[in-house]
């Protein structure tokens, strides 16, 4: 049985949305029903440099006092930023930033941090920079270990984003607490089987970050045509169940392969029905009620 939890991010008001500060944000999820958060490990929120060892330990303390786990931590992280000046020692500066959140994670009683790959980058080929990723990640995740931690990959960023290219991306890292954090949304806008992406990545998933969508279409207006061109329609976030993605084929299929990880829903973009307290607050119950868990 998964375990779902409430992601910081989404109170976090990085697109216009109520913001909560963190202590606010645990007694919300308590509030709202969840079981267990997800803490974004950064600035307004649980950055590793705010957080020093009082702070940490007060904010363990209030998340046990809620009743609630906190398995996770959500880092952020570009792994092909500036590539171009290769005498910056790129490789060493990321991997002291996710030890430093599996250090953070560990102080705060979670076993994963969830990490991203990287962005394609213009000054190098795309395959040496997916090895230049599996080689900081590996690296990573050894230091991690140190710490009881499991980096968690999640499938977003530009290199490895399809669901093949990540498997072979873990393949390639080849550490035992290097692991996926497999999201459906990726799959879904690629046009992929989200059923057979599951299946194929369920036995290295520990963790999916849930939010629903629906696709707007957008047109180009062409004076000399008097009329309209076709764009790529943008993505915009919707309650739980009103969205594009089978999510209950899904988690279905990853549960077929063994998962028993943690689910979390977030809110990180601009919602359909506004950005006040009350909105989110309805789409955060309203995931709990789609799902059947808590």
């Amino acid at each position: 049985m998964a375990t779902h939890l409430l992601h910081s991010v989404s109170y976090a008001g990085l697109w216009g949305q109520a913001a909560l500060t963190v202590d606010q944000f645990v007694d919300k999820a308590a509030e709202l029903g969840y079981s267990g958060i997800m803490l974004m490990a950064k600035r307004p929120h649980v950055s590793p440099i705010d957080y020093g060892p009082m702070e940490r330990a007060a904010l363990r303390a209030h998340i046990e006092k809620a009743g609630l786990v906190a398995p996770i931590l959500a880092g952020y992280c570009n792994l092909t930023a500036d590539l171009d000046h290769s005498e910056i020692p790129h490789r060493e500066i990321w991997v002291g930033y996710l030890t430093e959140l599996a250090r953070l994670a560990h102080d705060l009683g979670a076993t994963a941090v969830r990490v991203f790959t990287g962005y394609e980058h213009p000054g190098a080929p795309v395959q040496t920079q997916f090895q230049y990723i599996a080689g900081t990640l590996r690296e990573a995740a050894k230091r991690a270990a140190d710490f009881g931690i499991t980096l968690a990959v999640q499938n977003h960023h530009d290199i490895a984003a399809g669901y093949e290219s990540f498997y072979d991306l873990l393949r390639t890292i080849n550490e035992p607490n290097c692991k996926a954090a497999f999201d459906a949304w990726a799959p879904a806008l690629h046009g992929a089987d989200v059923v057979a992406a599951a299946r194929l990545l369920g036995p290295l998933t520990i963790h999916s970050t849930i939010a629903d969508y629906q696709l707007r279409p957008r047109y180009k207006y062409v004076p000399a045509l008097v009329n309209y061109q076709p764009e790529r329609p943008y993505v915009q976030a919707v309650p739980m169940g009103e969205g594009f993605i089978d999510y209950v084929s899904f988690i279905n299929a990853l549960s077929e392969t063994g998962f028993e990880g943690t689910l979390a829903y977030e809110m990180c973009s601009p919602l359909r029905d506004g950005n006040d307290l009350a909105t989110l607050d309805r789409y955060a119950r309203r995931y709990l009620e789609h799902s059947g868990g808590a």
